[in-house]
């Protein structure tokens, strides 16, 4: 099989030539520079350090790149508060419909929003096609606001995430405060949501609209003992400070704050108190404390952020409170309620009622989905996990498109660069209009070219045509099948474990230092190679295919001999350590299903690792034994258990 570098030549030459680089110029490098490449890599830290001299310098010796639109992107990022709008106008129509105009775009209305030019705002904004700015959307209500429109209900549904917010929320707020569309239950429920997520400088920016001049808000935050010690006062803002301090000390302890509002209860009203226990009972669930669901409880229908809400249900899991279950998902807002994990709880909770009929009704309104929730919502209605019929496989005429489509080979030149954000914009612009077939052919196009992530996401896009040979490659197989045969380890999870890890990309490297197809951290490799004898292991060996696989699987088979022979634990300690599905273990009261404990691992992305490397091992088995598979057996049950420490890295 050809390199994707290689194959992508190739296929450029038969397509055009636009991207090739003249002979004069391949001679001629950019000054001060290697290549073309180093130079372009450089105007890329100058643009994105603030340097618009560098950066002009730099690109005017870039003349003849291969990609021209982020070189005058980068030249012109740098100055985009100075800039003309005819400058900007100029760049927007030149690389019109390309994914580097709408990012200059997103830059631009940024800027617009800052100044408040709502007139420009209103042209710019309908032609920015991702739309996936928070804060722009926060520039865009309150340019509705401003011209008298009622948007409240808008905003409340969109601010729900804090760290997203930046200027343009913050000033939402305030404007949807001074002209009365907001409240002062809707600014205390952006105050609460702030101090849930630790984000003090937010909630600093929001103590003006408060009319506390004191200090007590901020002191709440990052000393709420010296708050709740003078307990609660006789004002609405002196509990509101009070109740953001409980949640607070609750992050640290619980129960002390479950003790603190206790003692406090008698100057404030049933809704302030039920939104006290609600703080604590959120901080108690992500602790995984036994209490968690007390505390529930006693909250009530307080109102809760999305956080809130998830949690609530957790917590009932780990209780085996199926009512308490039951009422959280019935209270969640429709768009959380409607996701495949709470319909498929919902459905157990039902069917707990005696509803069978009605519980079924909801499982089979999941069931054809291909993920987790929706693999065990299929067992729940009796049946087993196969692999769906193939697609008719994608014809050269349809690959022929793909591999002439400029803004894949965008892509695949920023992959060589090793700028794999920069790779996946183009690549996932390119998709947006293209149908099940064109998505087919483009993850054909992809795999050809060696790029297995771009596959496998391309083609998990697809709802009807689908075709699982991309979706769940197994590359490496020989190799795969002898590590994992003399250790007795079943291949099926291994790969599903790389297919979340790295998705196939042998260099890949993660933010905390893990490297290759099995994402191992430099002390794991180190402690694996010893223990089994690789006396001349070097750490640069660890993106070797052999080398990570055999070092991969010896360590995922010390982790599941570790905890007793429990995928749903070990998967969970190959992402979060080993130590730590220990701890979650030992809260337990009583013994969960697999699911549950899955449900209710504290870090989100293990929570989410845990899910799809199972519901991935499940879809490898089916394709590898040709037979159907249950996810429910792979997850088994998990037995509370004291913790007692390893010393595995």
């Amino acid at each position: 099989m050809f390199s994707h570098k290689l194959f992508a030549r190739v296929m450029l030459l038969a397509a055009s030539a636009v991207f090739l680089v003249p002979a004069a110029h391949a001679q001629k490098r950019a000054a001060g520079f290697a290549s073309d490449d180093d130079a372009f890599l450089a105007l890329r830290d100058a643009s994105r350090r603030g340097d618009a001299v560098r950066a002009a310098d730099i690109a005017s010796r870039l003349g003849n790149y291969a990609i021209p639109s982020y070189v005058d992107y980068y030249q012109l990022r740098p100055r985009i508060k100075d800039a003309s709008p005819t400058e900007i106008l100029a760049f927007l129509n030149k690389y019109s419909g390309s994914a580097i105009a709408d990012r200059l775009r997103n830059d631009w209305l940024l800027e617009i929003g800052k100044r408040r030019d709502w007139v420009t705002f209103d042209e710019q904004y309908p032609q920015f096609e991702l739309n996936d700015d928070t804060q722009l959307k926060c520039y865009a209500l309150m340019s509705k606001a401003q011209k008298g429109m009622n948007v409240a209900v808008d905003a409340r549904a969109l601010l729900t995430v804090p760290k997203n917010y930046g200027e343009g929320c913050v000033a939402l707020i305030g404007m949807l405060m001074e002209n009365s569309q907001f409240n002062e239950d809707d600014l205390w429920a952006q105050i609460r949501l702030a101090a849930e997520t630790g984000s003090t400088d937010f909630v600093r920016r929001l103590v003006p609209f408060t009319g506390i001049d004191d200090g007590s808000l901020v002191t709440a935050m990052e000393k709420p003992a010296l708050i709740t010690s003078k307990g609660v006062g006789f004002r609405r803002v002196k509990h509101e400070v009070f109740i953001v301090a409980l949640g607070r000390i609750a992050k640290g302890n619980p129960a002390q704050a479950a003790d603190i509002l206790s003692s406090n209860t008698l100057l404030l009203n049933k809704k302030q108190e039920a939104q006290g226990w609600a703080q604590i009972a959120l901080q108690a669930s992500m602790k995984l404390a036994p209490e968690a669901a007390d505390y529930w409880r006693k909250a009530g229908n307080a109102p809760l952020s999305l956080e809130g809400h998830q949690w609530k249900i957790r917590a009932a899991l780990r209780a085996g409170d199926w009512k308490l279950v039951k009422q959280g998902v019935e209270a969640m807002p429709a768009a959380l309620r409607d996701d495949a994990t709470w319909t498929y709880w919902l459905a157990r909770a039902v069917r707990e009622e005696g509803k069978r009929d009605e519980a079924n009704a909801l499982m089979q309104s999941i069931a054809s989905q291909t993920n987790f929730y929706g693999q065990l919502a299929l067992e729940e209605l009796g049946q087993k996990i196969t692999i769906p019929p193939r697609a008719v496989p994608v014809t050269e005429e349809e690959i022929a498109p793909m591999a002439a489509n400029q803004g894949f080979r965008r892509a695949f030149k920023f992959f060589d660069l090793g700028l794999r954000f920069e790779g996946y914009r183009e690549w996932n612009w390119e998709l947006r209009r293209m149908n099940e077939r064109q998505h087919l052919a483009a993850a054909e196009f992809a795999r050809r070219s060696e790029v297995l992530d771009r596959m496998v996401n391309t083609s998990d896009r697809t709802k009807i045509e689908v075709d699982f040979t991309q979706r769940f490659p197994s590359p490496y197989r020989d190799v795969m099948r002898s590590a994992t045969q003399k250790l007795g380890l079943e291949m099926a999870w291994v790969y599903g474990l790389i297919r979340q890890e790295s998705r196939f990309i042998m260099d890949a490297r993660s933010h905390v230092g893990a490297s290759g197809l099995m994402q191992l951290m430099p002390a794991t490799a180190r402690h694996v190679a010893k223990k089994i004898g690789m006396t001349d292991f070097a750490h640069s060996q660890v993106n070797e295919i052999e080398t990570n696989i055999l070092l991969g699987t010896n360590y995922l088979n010390m982790v599941l001999n570790d905890l007793g022979g429990s995928q749903t634990l070990a998967t969970a300690a190959y992402n979060a350590g080993p130590g730590r599905p220990r701890a979650w273990r030992s809260t337990l009261t009583r013994p969960v299903e697999g699911a549950i404990f899955a449900e209710s691992i504290p870090f989100s992305e293990t929570r989410d690792y845990v899910k799809k490397v199972l519901s991935n091992a499940t879809y490898y088995a089916a394709m590898f034994e040709s037979k159907p598979q249950s996810l429910k057996d792979r997850l088994g049950n998990v037995a509370p258990t004291a913790f007692v420490p390893t010393d595995l890295p």
